[in-house]
């Protein structure tokens, strides 16, 4: 009898121990069942998480502005390459204050007064460098669920192209109010002196008409050449390409001018290769060909010698050249000659009659037209203008940046 018992008890023991076992087993399997799925879940998030955040430094990437982002600590999380180009940084700055990052005291003293307001707080300040940049920051405090600071956001606005738009605005719209002044106050002066009694006087009336004709004529032609500068500006202009016989395109505009020309003396030798042709807009190259030589016959030698010549060039160019015999150009005004008003000798140039805006046409026609336009001179040898234009439209049917017909 206590041999059953005993028997019934060791089974019933091992009923029991199996059955531990066997729920230990499961629980372990469970356990490391469950800490897979917990490694897969960070796993996934961490990958998810580097998706989010490699996403996010692509759309910062992609963004023209310098932008940064600070942690709580104030310390740099995220950078985009805007701002690396900006400020030249070659070392990896996260993790860094931005006084370690960018030593610039004016960023630290922003952030610094982002923790006593919610609201968008910006400064100004100029970079050093070849040229020197004007920059706005814009920061803000990143805010959690709870309205608490949880970092900032700091946006870099590069203005110096915007200020330099600027600034020739101004120095445009001056210049222009200059160069309309000027004849208007003269054309009235002559016109109330008429009516003052010079118009009984026939002869002082005839000069003083011619005057006011004359500079009839001079605001005209300002208008013109504005309205001009301001289709090329905008892209307005559409250029009808023609393949142009060059030297006998230009002994055209030469026998125009010639009037000009024996007047002063001058001789105009036309050295073009009888071969050389270029695909071009007719009216917009006769524009460029007619202000070279006017330029040349205005402030060249009086009794002197233009010479117009051209040669093939590489990369589908022909190259040309207008040049003169007379005072040269100083080196000062040789970078500037073809800006808009820009002149060497103003009361001279505009005794002669030009509005100051003849090479800046030159260069936006050339320019329009996938050229280049430069002026090489030595002071007492003259000056010589060259450009160069397409030998064949290129396979878009364009020749340079505006639209183009045939």
């Amino acid at each position: 009898m206590w041999t059953a018992i005993v028997t019934i008890g060791l089974i019933v023991l091992a009923a029991v121990h199996l059955r531990r076992l066997h729920t230990w087993r499961r629980d372990r399997r469970l356990l490391a069942e469950s800490r897979r799925a917990l490694a897969q879940a960070e796993e996934r998030h961490r990958e998810a998480d580097f998706q989010a955040r490699a996403q996010l430094q692509t759309l910062f990437n992609g963004m023209v502005e310098g932008v940064m982002l600070l942690d709580p600590a104030g310390k740099v999380h995220l950078l985009n390459q805007s701002l690396e180009h900006l400020f030249n940084l070659v070392l990896d700055v996260r993790g860094m204050t931005i006084m370690e990052a960018i030593r610039r005291p004016e960023l630290a003293a922003l952030v610094e007064r982002l923790k006593s307001t919610r609201q968008v707080v910006s400064v100004e300040m100029e970079i050093n460098g070849a040229p020197p940049r004007l920059i706005e920051v814009n920061a803000a405090s990143v805010l959690d669920r709870d309205g608490q600071p949880q970092g900032a956001i700091l946006v870099f606005h590069d203005l110096t192209r915007i200020r330099q738009l600027e600034s020739t605005r101004r120095e445009f719209v001056a210049n222009v109010s200059h160069e309309l002044r000027t004849p208007l106050s003269l054309i009235k002066g002559y016109a109330e002196t008429l009516l003052s009694g010079a118009k009984d006087n026939p002869e002082v009336a005839t000069r003083f008409l011619q005057k006011i004709e004359r500079h009839s004529n001079r605001l005209t032609n300002l208008i013109e050449d504005l309205l001009t500068i301001s289709r090329l500006e905008s892209g307005q202009v559409t250029l009808k390409l023609n393949k142009v016989e060059l030297r006998e395109f230009a002994a055209r505009i030469a026998e125009d001018l010639q009037g000009r020309s024996i007047e002063k003396g001058v001789v105009i030798e036309n050295r073009i290769p009888p071969s050389l042709a270029a695909h071009a807009d007719l009216d917009r190259l006769q524009q460029v060909f007619f202000n070279l030589l006017d330029n040349a016959i205005k402030y060249g030698r009086t009794g002197g010698r233009i010479v117009l010549d051209g040669r093939d060039s590489l990369e589908n160019k022909v190259q040309l050249c207008v040049s003169d015999d007379g005072p040269g150009i100083p080196p000062d005004a040789r970078e500037r000659i073809f800006e808009r008003f820009y002149r060497i000798d103003k009361a001279r140039s505009r005794e002669a009659g030009g509005t100051g805006l003849g090479l800046s046409i030159v260069k936006h026609i050339v320019q329009s037209h996938g050229g280049e336009v430069w002026v090489e001179s030595e002071l007492g040898r003259g000056a010589s203008f060259f450009f160069t234009l397409p030998k064949e439209p290129d396979s878009s049917g364009r020749a340079g940046g505006f639209p183009t017909e045939h």
